[in-house]
């Protein structure tokens, strides 16, 4: 009686082998759920991206608004007779190159000033 016994307990743990370890067990199911995942996240990101620059190219083709954009934003580009003016703060650094305004010149003082010549 102990020989069969020992017998099935041996054919038991053979059978759960494949379902815990086996190519198709648990263990390497929950693994691919996991990959699963993973991946199916990554493709939502890229859809996502893909949507979005398929848009820029639908823009690019049929208007102009996206490329005067383009052009002002990423080659600091401006239309003709326009004036760029840039406003900084107080704790912004000034960009090289930047002008500074000349000091204003104060007026003369009434006593040192020259009397003004009549008109004729």
């Amino acid at each position: 009686m102990r020989l069969i016994t020992l017998a099935l307990a041996t054919l038991l743990l053979l059978i759960q082998y494949p379902l815990w370890l086996g190519k198709g067990g648990w263990l390497r199911v929950r693994e691919l759920e996991g990959q699963l995942s993973v991946a199916q996240e990554k493709n939502a990101a890229l859809k996502s991206r893909n949507a979005k620059l398929e848009s820029e190219v639908r823009d690019l083709k049929d208007g102009t608004g996206a490329v005067e954009e383009r052009a002002r934003y990423e080659l600091s580009m401006l239309k003709q007779n326009e004036i760029f003016v840039q406003i900084l703060g107080k704790d912004q650094p000034k960009p090289q190159g930047a002008v500074t305004p000349a000091p204003a010149v104060q007026p003369a003082s009434p006593a040192t000033a020259a009397p003004a010549k009549p008109k004729s």
